[in-house]
């Protein structure tokens, strides 16, 4: 997108750009500020206004190297340096709730398939080890596995046994805004943007109705990863999801791991056919196959996960209303309005 701007990561020795890229490098001498503060005015409003207005072309629209060098750049002041520590403030706090999240859906995804997917606990158990469970969670486990390789007592099924599919539709009349999901913006679990429409003016696709515990999935080209866990009420999803819903509260960090582990999102793109836009049917995502152990073990797998889903959601909750506030911050930092008692005490209160 034209004006688009992005920070090379410390940790980015070298690299090599495309040709509809400007790289700034920095003349000795410019301080951590300067820089800063070239950055976020180059990811104001009033910059992408700029490049829209001098950016030519036809076929491939594009913005001259010439003109990107003109853009005027206001000496910084004494105010707007403060508001560009708070904007780097912001942009530091959303990056490590960005890292905690990963880690713990990394925690999240180590514990459903150690329990799930190679039964760690039966296995020491049979070995005679030590699970390195609580005793009351480690005695909900067998000791032995049946002759088809699942432990005793767990059975294969599907994710339709512990998930409705497509439980909710929209239909054609809908009161009030709707907030609308679609598959280009979620992304390897996270929904990185919604769109607001009223109900006559909203795509055709959204129809599935979403719900805080809802996992969906991508079913056109799903090895995209168009996949996320929906965290609150009251979004519309695209028709090019499938929605899994959990047939009871505890099973929802159960379904979410289960649908969207990278060897089933593997087996749906293997699945996935149609030429330019391969999908699978709804239903194939709910006939996923998966091992279906006992209440008391999915229950516990619940009170474990729970903490750690929650965490994630908190963390990302946290990051969109400070991305809402660094919006609000942005277009201000050239004009002038913003007094600096009133950016610092909106970013406190978030």
């Amino acid at each position: 997108m034209i004006g688009s701007i992005a920070r090379v990561p410390s940790f980015v020795a070298s690299g090599r750009i495309t040709q509809d890229t400007v790289k700034l490098v920095f003349r000795d001498g410019a301080t951590p500020a300067d820089i800063s503060y070239i950055h976020w005015v180059l990811r104001t409003p009033q910059y992408r206004a700029y490049c829209a207005g001098h950016a030519m072309g036809s076929a491939v629209v594009a913005l001259s190297r010439s003109d990107f060098l003109k853009y005027p750049i206001p000496p910084a002041s004494p105010a707007t340096r403060v508001v560009v520590s708070l904007l780097d403030s912001i942009d530091s706090k959303i990056e490590l709730n960005r890292r905690m999240a990963v880690t713990l859906e990394e925690m999240a995804r180590a514990l459903f398939k150690s329990w799930f997917v190679d039964f760690n606990p039966v296995r020491a158990k049979a070995e005679g080890r030590d699970p390195s469970l609580p005793a009351a969670t480690a005695a909900l486990f067998p000791n032995r596995f049946s002759e088809d390789g699942l432990p005793v007592g767990w059975r294969t099924g599907t994710l339709a046994d512990v998930a409705l599919l497509n439980p909710e539709s929209r239909g054609s009349v809908s009161e009030g805004e709707i907030v609308y999901v679609d598959l280009a913006n979620t992304k390897w679990g996270i929904i990185e943007e919604t769109q607001y429409f009223r109900p006559d003016d909203a795509p055709s696709r959204a129809q599935r109705v979403l719900r805080s515990g809802d996992t969906i999935v991508g079913t056109v080209r799903p090895g995209n990863g168009s996949y996320a866990l929906v965290a609150s009420d009251g979004m519309i999803g695209s028709t090019g999801f499938a929605v899994l819903r959990p047939r009871t509260l505890s099973l929802r960090e159960f379904v979410y791991l289960a649908t969207t582990s990278d060897e089933n999102i593997s087996a749906l793109a293997a699945l996935a056919d149609g030429g330019a836009y391969p999908a699978v049917r709804p239903d194939v995502v709910a006939d996923t196959p998966c091992c279906l152990p006992p209440a008391n073990v999915l229950e516990a797998f619940h009170t474990v996960a729970v903490a750690i889903v929650d965490r994630i959601a908190a963390a990302r909750s946290q990051s969109a209303e400070l991305a809402a506030i660094r919006d609000t911050l942005l277009p201000k930092l050239i004009s002038g309005e913003l007094r600096i008692k009133d950016a610092a005490a909106t970013v406190v209160a978030a």
